[in-house]
């Protein structure tokens, strides 16, 4: 009996969703098996910091050379060569022995995760047309909202239960899935037109971005006026710099910065979509150390209270999909964001005899908010662009979201360690977390007022059921 293939917007949507659920999972389930990593391999806080910075550099360089390589190679063989590249990585890792191979593989893994994103991506939007992506989205935030939640709880599961081996062994099953279902069923597509290798954008991209987020990952801890984090942040400023000059000079760029003067929808919705997920995961990176140290809660239980966020997202995403065609973007994104704003308000009031429940369901609360911003940011921000730009565009959508990323965790993290004044943090500290979660309640405001410039009527192909008077009174 002949195989009988899915549709392709299926093809696409079950690969991607299960290869971005794996690389979004690793980078939150890997923290709460550092202490036990540390205490295996013997080596000190400073140097298991590694494992992370080695990754998340790799990953900075090789993310915005992805839109071009997609493009020239084909997205197909380069977006299951890096779910192998990363699976494969994920299995050595698993296995290795010293901390050395463990960063060296990690480095490994970064190459996989930075080149599977964006390429996947790309796949994503060329496959659905506008008109489908409001109804595709509300199943394609799963990985977005589910991954980074799960990460604490089956960290803490695998680490007290099985090893610190396990949070990289249980890539491989999603990812010997993911590359067998995408073999089968994705389709190859290339673009003519990719252009040549833009040696300069990949040096001036990949090296700026890497040392900015590492400059971004390290002021907290190390302190802004280091000389590594100043020398990093300076040289990474200037090279990031220089690739805007390059890259509106050149003809075939590597990353098409034009997309984002010419296009103003898109400019709008990553914008937004910047600010907004600096503060979201800045929320996720700070819940579970106020509610581990500052609470005294194991990583499981921490764990559990806050994937209540992820529920939210669930259930409210199939409610901002069904209102999207008629209310549009702006209004969804913007009422979001000031959810999420709320709730950062409410977290400042919470206390040692605040009840976990109490925090629960507030991160419920701020997950049924961020339901209002993932869904109409995936539906909208590609509705303008062309499909030979959509491997160009995905890069610097990725990229704009992991530094996002980067720079809430740097601005709540300085916060925490501003407020702490040098006090190591503790059960009698727990009060500084006020002023922290205030932080986070600001970034999701410039996320609320920046969705304003959105604009519905730019967004009209992916509103199928609106109706065009109302889009002229827009």
């Amino acid at each position: 009996m002949p195989l009988r293939r899915p549709r392709p917007q299926v093809a696409v949507a079950v690969v991607y969703v299960a290869a971005m659920f794996m690389s979004i999972l690793d980078t939150t389930i890997l923290n709460v098996a550092l202490p036990a990593i540390g205490r295996d391999l013997r080596v000190s806080t400073a140097g298991i910091e590694w494992v992370v910075v080695g990754y998340l550099l790799s990953l900075a360089t090789w993310i915005p050379a992805s839109g071009w390589i997609g493009d020239r190679i084909g997205t197909k063989k380069v977006f299951l060569t890096a779910i192998v590249v990363f699976t494969v990585a994920s299995a050595a890792c698993g296995f290795a022995g010293s901390l050395p191979v463990l960063i060296a593989f990690r480095v490994v893994q970064g190459v996989g995760g930075g080149l599977c994103t964006p390429v996947g991506t790309a796949m994503l939007f060329r496959a659905f047309p506008p008109a489908e992506r409001a109804r595709a989205a509300r199943v394609l935030v799963m990985p977005t909202a589910v991954a980074p939640a799960c990460g604490p709880i089956l960290g803490g599961l695998l680490v007290d239960h099985l090893s610190w081996r396990w949070v990289f062994f249980i890539n491989l099953p999603i990812g010997l899935a993911a590359v067998v279902w995408g073999a089968l069923f994705l389709e190859e597509h290339r673009e003519p037109r990719a252009g040549g290798f833009d040696a300069p954008g990949f040096v001036l991209s990949g090296g700026g971005l890497a040392l900015a987020l590492y400059a971004l990952g390290e002021g907290p801890s190390k302190g802004w006026t280091a000389p590594v984090v100043v020398i990093a942040g300076l040289v990474g400023a200037a090279m990031l710099a220089a690739l805007v000059w390059w890259e509106l000079r050149v003809r075939h760029p590597m990353l098409r910065l034009r997309l984002l003067g010419s296009d103003r929808l898109f400019r709008a919705t990553n914008l937004a979509s910047f600010f907004g997920t600096a503060g979201f995961l800045g929320l996720l990176f700070v819940m579970p150390l106020y509610l581990q140290v500052g609470r005294g809660y194991s990583p499981v239980a921490a764990g559990l209270a806050t994937f209540p966020e992820a529920l939210g997202v669930l259930t409210f995403s199939q409610v901002s999909g069904r209102l999207y065609p008629r209310v549009g973007p702006r209004r969804l994104m913007a009422a979001g964001f000031g959810v999420v704003v709320l709730v950062f308000l409410a977290l400042t009031q919470i206390g040692a005899g605040t009840s976990l429940w109490t925090i629960r369901v507030l991160m419920y609360v701020a997950g049924a908010g961020m339901s209002f911003v993932f869904m109409p940011v995936q539906a909208a921000s590609f509705a303008t662009i062309s499909p030979a730009d959509t491997g160009h565009a995905s890069a610097i959508f990725s990229t704009q979201r992991q530094a996002g990323a980067a720079i809430g965790v740097a601005v709540l993290a300085t916060v925490l360690g501003q407020r702490l004044g040098g006090r190591p943090l503790g059960l009698d500290t727990a009060d500084v977390f006020r002023t922290v979660f205030l932080a986070g309640g600001v970034l999701s405001l410039l996320a609320a007022v920046t969705a304003l410039f959105v604009r519905d009527a730019d967004a009209a192909p992916t509103m199928a059921a609106r109706r065009a008077p109302a889009l002229v009174a827009d």
